[in-house]
């Protein structure tokens, strides 16, 4: 069924109009003041509210089988959760162990969302080893249109890999043209700190972020960037948490490094006391890199409003608190899950503490929360944009809302929120995918399965 969006107030990454949206076959096809309506159309009256492209997530983490657990949620809560947060499309991390080749990994990853999925998705491809077939291997993922490539520089002994395999990688990556996101931290120093920590008895959450202090972000920011820097690879450094690790990347673009900077809600908004709070409550916001002082918050807003940072995701890993965290973690902090569940309210915790706290403006929200990702992995102007020819992804935004987050009726599949109680100043109040409405006034009405894995070409030369 056709679909008119009218009376609304269009916001894109950098044009605004009120005007009338008209959706047909999956697209948009119209936009103008006081469309006709054909017959059989369904009309949104729009009137009071902002009319954004649908928001794209570009780091989340669905299927996770991680320090001997498995993440929470899987393509059917997770993808619901992301429309009802406003979030069409969504890139999920593929993380296959050391044991497994790229290709089985592939396969096993997009064998979880086969079905599943209410909304649009693409994958990252995890390099957790390089031997003899792996180059063969990731040739033939980028043809079939994952054109991103993840690599760990930490987790040593799981997903990381040595420098050697780090730079036949990139080397790659620059010959099929494919970006590299990168989990910048240095394994060694990590490791290395960790045992001494525990060795000295500090066991609890607190030693997480003693282990990994910025400099140790930093240093692999810059380790690399080096690498990046004599390959000639595109890299995107995913979850960056700190000025230190900014200052590398901004220092590695000023030479000509082509790199990218993502960061994430939490880091934005919630610092490292959260994860020293006592009774084991710490333990819900363990992560890596780990939360900072306060004081890195207003640099990495800044760095949002220059355009610095491109990206603000939600690396979104729910791992319960009671059966995961604390069962695995509560004795040792090396055994903690990482990751918090952040999905579900990444966008409207941006809105609410960034556009209505006056620390971004609306065309900055829109991109960082939406077309930059679509630029830099290869979804623009299909996706992130709304013009004439691109997907009809469509949050219709009801900027008088107001409510307080809360585990009690979250669609993540995990037993608590991480912003417990914070209250917002706005939510989607229509989201459609591809044309077809998914989420109305806060309840899924979309269709499971409906999700389409999303085929990029690679453009990174």
């Amino acid at each position: 069924m056709p679909l008119l969006i009218k009376n609304g107030h269009l916001i894109g990454a950098d044009t605004e109009a009120f005007a009338d949206l008209y959706c047909e076959g999956e697209t948009i096809t119209r936009i103008g003041r006081d469309l006709e309506v054909p017959p059989g159309t369904e009309v949104i009256d729009a009137t009071g509210k902002l009319v954004f492209p649908g928001f794209i997530d570009p780091h989340t983490h669905l299927h996770l089988p991680f320090m001997g657990t498995c993440a929470k949620d899987d393509y059917v809560s997770g993808t619901q959760a992301a429309l009802l947060g406003g979030t069409t499309t969504l890139f999920e991390m593929i993380c296959p162990p050391r044991s497994m080749g790229a290709g089985e990994g592939y396969e096993t990853w997009l064998a979880q969302a086969e079905g599943k999925a209410a909304c649009d998705y693409a994958h990252h491809m995890g390099v957790t080893r390089f031997d003899a077939g792996t180059a063969d291997e990731l040739r033939e993922i980028v043809k079939r249109g994952t054109a991103s490539l993840k690599v760990f520089l930490a987790y040593q002994g799981a997903f990381g890999i040595d420098d050697t395999e780090l730079y036949r990688t990139l080397k790659l990556a620059r010959e099929l043209g494919a970006m590299v996101c990168a989990h910048c931290e240095n394994e060694t120093l990590v490791a290395e700190r960790a045992r001494e920590l525990v060795a000295a008895g500090v066991t609890g959450p607190e030693g997480h972020y003693q282990s990994r202090p910025p400099r140790v972000e930093a240093e692999g920011v810059h380790h690399l960037c080096s690498f990046a820097e004599l390959t000639g690879a595109s890299v995107y450094c995913v979850h960056t948490s700190c000025a230190e690790a900014l200052s590398e990347a901004v220092a590695a673009r000023q030479r000509g490094v082509k790199v990218s900077v993502e960061t994430l809600i939490q880091y934005l908004l919630i610092d490292k006391t959260y994860a020293e709070r006592p009774g084991g409550e710490g333990l819900k916001y363990v992560m890596s890199p780990p939360l900072r002082e306060a004081a890195n918050q207003e640099v990495l807003w800044g760095a949002l409003r220059s355009g610095v940072v491109s990206t603000v995701a939600s690396d979104h890993a729910p791992f319960d608190f009671y059966g995961q965290k604390l069962a695995l973690g509560g004795e040792d902090f090396r055994n903690i899950p990482n990751g918090i569940p952040a999905l579900e309210d990444r966008v409207n915790l941006l809105y609410s503490y960034g556009v209505k706290r006056g620390r971004m403006d609306l065309s900055q929200f829109v991109a960082a929360a939406s077309t930059n990702a679509a630029k830099l992995f290869g979804l623009y102007p299909r996706k992130g944009s709304l013009s004439i020819g691109a997907d009809a992804d469509v949050v219709v935004y009801d900027p008088a809302y107001r409510g307080r987050l809360a585990a009690a009726g979250q669609r993540q599949n995990v037993d608590y929120n991480a912003f417990e109680g914070w209250e917002i100043e706005g939510r989607p109040w229509v989201v459609t995918l591809r044309g077809q409405v998914a989420v109305r006034e806060g309840r899924f009405v979309g269709e499971v399965g409906r999700g389409r894995r999303l085929e990029r070409a690679a453009t990174y030369f």
